[in-house]
């Protein structure tokens, strides 16, 4: 008997730990809900209610092959024992996960359990992330060489006549059970392979066509934009399948482009969406690569730069979107209603976080992770620390949050959306409410200070400060030493060949071998 741990890659196509479990024997599929895991600060509602329809289509598309997915509350280590005492497992099968501190100490626990029973455990890629990876120099051409494998169809499974002396399948439990709390999110897409292939489909032949004009802006990104990241991060599609499906588009519109003689934008469109793709993988890369920079500075220098404790007057402020700045304030409430935003909106969120609150980005980053339904730990904190200054290795971006509102929602049309107190404010102010004077305040039914919070700081100043700041560690000789140092280990190199040239500004594996042990989250710098 072979046992398959689905973990978070929630589907049964191109599922390369599946397909070879089957070919060598009758298939214990299994996943596991663990209370534990739900109680990180990390985890969310919204999360779980995604992942939780994705195990309903799960175990139907696993029923159709002929055995549908067990399932089991509680936490991996007691499951594991009560299934190897009572089934005649020979071997376990999963894909290779980075995931936060908690669920890299989960693997090795569980890799320790195994050896001592004398069970191997095969973990397999399912991305272009490369486990001990010795150079970023071999990086890129391991990612192209694992995106043109060929996609592994659904395996036939036969049915265990076994399950009775286990208790059956299980049932997929709700938040309650696992002991997470409430977390409404009305607008959060739907899980599923089916959701996600349609997502798909409908990105590439009619959404996506203006995704490299129309991606920066929320008012165009909800349309423009995959919307895909959410299926990548628990699984439902595999970053395999999206490559070579917008390669083939790609292809496709080359070829409708000969007939007409016209190309229109899909060429660019998907180049950078492919070039992105890249990009998911290189970000996850970093925290596979170096555990600790989920809690630690990745850049030495920065540790002392902001205390670890927030002020809690800013954090909270900023985590609610009552900062008194409308673009920063709608983009923030805009995901906590929907769990999702454009990169560019994550990253002014961030930056105005690091660089105008002076906020550690740990607390921030938290707040974030919980309310992105996508969220993926490595591309989550190498992209916080890489917002926030911590990197050593990339250009500062102290984003301007008036220009940002006036840049991207020139009409204020995202701001009334998601900002309803300042609905009638007039053009002229809607950037900056604040400006308004007493007559217009009244005029519009918006009182500052009481409708609407004043700004909690002045922006301009506060990036002056942080400008110094950061310039007086990196003009160091220590500083730039260690810049380099990171680039080594981090830095993205030019790809050969493919749809990016983008750089950054400056198979069987056993889980014990695999990255340094993480700190623990008490030890954050």
């Amino acid at each position: 008997m072979q046992l398959v741990w689905f973990k978070r890659d929630l589907r049964v196509y191109d599922h390369a730990a599946l397909a070879e479990a089957a070919r060598r024997g009758p298939v214990l599929p299994l996943y596991v809900a663990e209370p534990e895991y739900w109680s990180q600060p990390d985890a969310s509602g919204r999360h779980w209610a995604f992942i939780a329809e994705c195990l309903g289509e799960l175990r139907t598309d696993l029923a159709a092959l002929g055995q549908p997915l067990v399932i089991r509350v509680g936490e991996a280590i007691p499951v594991l024992i009560e299934l190897l005492n009572r089934l005649p497992i020979q071997t376990v099968w999963s894909h290779e996960e980075t995931g936060n501190g908690w669920t890299y100490a989960r693997d090795i626990a569980v890799g320790e359990l195994l050896r001592s029973r004398g069970i191997p455990w095969h973990e397999l890629p399912q991305n272009g992330v490369v486990r001990r990876l010795e150079t970023r120099n071999l990086w890129s051409k391991i990612w192209e060489q694992r995106m043109r494998t060929p996609l592994e169809p659904p395996p036939l499974l036969g049915p265990l006549g076994a399950l009775s002396e286990i208790g059956g399948l299980g049932d997929i439990p709700d938040g309650r059970e696992l002991g997470i709390a409430d977390d409404p999110c009305p607008q959060r897409q739907p899980g599923g392979r089916r959701a996600g292939v349609m997502t798909l489909e409908g990105f590439l032949r009619e959404r996506g066509e203006a995704y490299h004009r129309e991606m920066s802006s929320p008012l165009t990104a909800y349309g423009a934009c995959s919307r895909l990241s959410t299926h990548l991060a628990c699984g439902t599609l595999s970053i395999r399948e999206l490559a070579q499906a917008t390669r083939h588009r790609r292809e496709e519109v080359a070829a409708l482009a000969q007939g007409s003689g016209q190309r229109g934008t899909w060429p660019k469109a998907l180049s950078a969406f492919e070039g992105r793709l890249h990009w998911h993988c290189h970000f996850i890369q970093k925290l596979e690569s170096e555990p600790r920079i989920e809690f630690e500075n990745m850049h030495r220098a920065c540790d002392g730069l902001r205390d670890p404790t927030p002020d809690p007057h800013r954090l909270d402020a900023w985590c609610q979107g009552q900062t008194g700045f409308p673009f920063v304030d709608a983009c923030m409430r805009a995901l906590i209603q929907t769990g999702w935003i454009n990169f560019r909106m994550r990253a002014m969120l961030v930056s105005f976080s690091a660089y105008h609150l002076w906020l550690h980005w740990r607390e921030p980053g938290l707040h974030l992770a919980r309310v992105f339904t996508d969220y993926e730990p490595g591309i989550h904190w190498s992209q916080v620390q890489m917002q926030s200054g911590t990197t050593g290795i990339n250009t500062l971006r102290i984003y301007n949050p008036v220009k940002q509102s006036r840049d991207q929602d020139p009409d204020g049309l995202f701001i009334r959306r998601w900002v309803p107190e300042l609905a009638d404010v007039p053009d002229a102010r809607i950037h900056t409410p604040w400006q308004m004077s007493r007559a217009e305040q009244d005029a519009c039914g918006c009182l500052i200070g009481r409708d609407y919070p004043a700004p909690i700081l002045d922006h301009e100043a506060a990036a002056r400060e942080a400008r110094r700041r950061m310039g007086a560690i990196r003009r160091s000789a220590e500083s730039r030493t260690e810049s380099r140092t990171i680039f080594e280990t981090h830095g993205s190199r030019r790809r050969s060949g493919g749809a990016s040239r983008a750089r950054t500004s400056m198979s069987t594996a056993e889980t014990g071998g695999r990255r340094k042990r993480p700190p623990s989250p008490e030890s954050t710098s």
